[in-house]
């Protein structure tokens, strides 16, 4: 990064044995895995319900699975949808189609069969790697947006001995019989490794590996591109902010979803950058389940959001589950309560400390020192990190200690852009690779940030990113609804939640649930309004457009229940 004339204030609190600029070497992302595979291939890579695979093994099947790819056609810059929960076969899916020369579209496996088709179309996406648990949804996309490839895994395919005889029984017990149609359209994930691996494909760093789709500043959903020398910055970045850590020999619990942007970079890719074992868990919200793997596999790194520690400490079994190996944890995705913090540390002995960052910056870009100054807020920027408070008018001011304004951020994590959206990338990104991330924050004395509100409408809601738009389009389908507006309201477990206002069409009659149901079929679960509030008219601007800002602001004035 070249040298900018702007002060650095947070050096003066900077930790120990945590380096101020980033020294990361100048690789694509999937050359993370095959340096981890020189550097430790008899270190466990996964474990996954017991069954484990080392570096050596996890590397080998990328690299068989990258030349199945090639054989059914993905060529390089091809988009290709990964589906499915943390599993050996999304990481090796992850680190094939890189080596393919493929870009990662990461998805949700909670989405519906209209928002599936909604970013496949915006992205190009031709190849689906799924578990057969979604297949439904990816078929239900084919019948309108013929996809050329889908690539279908079970999970027991890579279950230890008993528990692969038993899973097929529970799986039918929870999900029913599958079906998966013999189409020329269909393989089998393990079918499709090559005996032969792939060679790596010659790529630039500057090439997108990742779109990590995003609303950004302005609420519509777009691909934010991610590039390989983005991740591999954000991700030494990230395992440098641990200090002490030792090469091959620590083990992170990964429950956070490899499809969020910052499980990928902090779970998955910064625990490829040292070697460590990940244990892999399909559902963040199976907490007993986690308080188990943390009692047995004894994980030094436990990377999370706000929801899964308060769950933790409100645990009423907790008591029974020695958590005594964690050293360290960085909260992400939404605002950690202090108390939770504290209640964690004291039943943990580890370090539990608040991060920041966004999609459109791979996405860490702050955090509290692991052993150092904390503070509450977002702490200081990561290493190799700019950061500054601009006028949240036109983004170029910058404002004195104390001000409160938009958070801007620059370094070697910062987006390429956005997926085919040149004019949306230039009203975030600046001519001197400024983005200005649309969180309102100010900055103190010792250089600390913390965040004061947001400047866009978006609701984080278990740690996951919620659109008003995109909640608001599908209650304009019910055919009831004749206006309506969706804002984040508290949650004490999922930080917000989703509330909708609604006006009826005169003379039209529905319930609550009636919506709940409706929005149910068409939204993943974390997007579908929990709270529904009738309403004769909604706040709006002189030119007609819905005031969220005063329904925050209502329900901040409401009595506290």
């Amino acid at each position: 990064m070249e040298a900018l004339a702007i002060d650095r204030p947070w050096f003066k609190h900077w930790p120990e044995n945590v380096p101020k600029t980033i020294e990361y070497p100048k690789i694509s992302v999937d050359d993370l895995l095959s340096r981890a595979a020189k550097n430790w291939p008899n270190a466990v890579a996964t474990r996954f319900y017991g069954a484990e695979m080392t570096y050596r093994d996890v590397d080998a099947a990328a690299g068989r699975f990258a030349a199945g790819l090639r054989k059914i056609g993905v060529n390089k810059g091809d988009r290709v949808s990964i589906l499915m929960p943390n599993s050996p076969q999304f990481v090796i899916a992850f680190f094939g189609i890189l080596r393919a020369g493929g870009i990662v579209v990461q998805t949700n496996p909670l989405y519906t069969p209209r928002e599936l088709e909604e970013m496949y179309r915006d992205a190009g996406v031709e190849t689906v790697v799924c578990v057969d648990l979604f297949f439904k949804n990816v078929a239900k996309v084919q019948e309108t947006l013929p996809l050329k490839r889908v690539v279908v895994t079970d999970i027991k395919e890579y279950l230890p001995g008993l528990l692969a005889l038993l899973y097929p029984l529970k799986k039918r017990k929870d999900f029913g019989k599958i079906v998966i149609p013999k189409a020329t359209w269909v393989y089998w994930f393990k079918g499709l490794l090559s005996p032969v691996p792939a060679k790596p494909e010659p790529i630039n760093l500057d090439d997108a590996a990742v779109l990590q789709y995003t609303g950004g500043t302005t609420g519509t959903p777009k691909g934010a591109m991610l590039s390989h020398r983005n991740l591999v910055a954000n991700a030494h970045q990230a395992a440098a902010w641990f200090p002490g850590l030792k090469g091959g020999d620590e083990t992170f619990l990964a429950a956070i979803p490899f499809f969020h942007v910052y499980g990928l970079t902090v779970a998955l890719l910064s625990a490829v950058v040292i070697g460590a074992k990940m244990v892999l868990h399909p559902n963040p919200r199976e907490i007993e389940a986690i308080l188990k793997l943390i009692a047995k596999t004894k994980p030094s790194i436990f990377p999370g959001v706000p929801t899964m520690y308060v769950a933790i400490v409100n645990n009423p079994k907790v008591a029974k589950y020695d958590l005594r190996s964690i050293r360290a944890c960085i909260s992400g995705a939404a605002p950690l309560p202090l108390e939770v913090r504290r209640k964690f540390e004291a039943m943990t002995g580890g370090k539990l400390v608040e991060g920041y960052g966004l999609t459109e910056a791979s996405p860490i870009t702050h955090c509290n020192p692991i052993f150092g100054l904390v503070k509450d807020g977002i702490g200081i920027p990561v290493s190799g990190t700019d950061a500054r408070i601009v006028d949240s008018e036109t983004g170029t001011r910058v404002l004195a200690t104390g001000e409160v304004g938009e958070l801007a951020v620059r370094g070697p994590q910062v987006m390429r852009g956005y997926w085919n959206r040149p004019d949306e990338t230039r009203n975030v990104i600046t001519g001197d690779g400024w983005l200005l991330t649309g969180d309102i924050a100010k900055m103190d004395e010792d250089g600390y940030f913390s965040i004061v509100d947001r400047k866009k409408d978006m609701i984080i809601a278990s740690g996951y990113n919620v659109y008003p738009r995109e909640v608001e389009e599908v209650l304009f389908m019910h055919p009831a609804v004749q206006e309506a507006a969706a804002i984040g309201v508290p949650d004490p477990y999922r930080g917000e939640t989703v509330k909708a206002y609604i006006v009826l069409k005169p003379g039209a009659t529905a319930t609550a649930d009636e919506i709940t149901s409706f929005c149910r079929e068409r939204l993943a679960p974390f997007k579908v309004p929990k709270q529904i509030e009738f309403a004769t008219e909604l706040p709006k601007t002189l030119v007609g457009k819905v005031l969220r800002r005063a329904l925050r602001e209502k329900e901040r004035a409401k009595p506290a229940s």
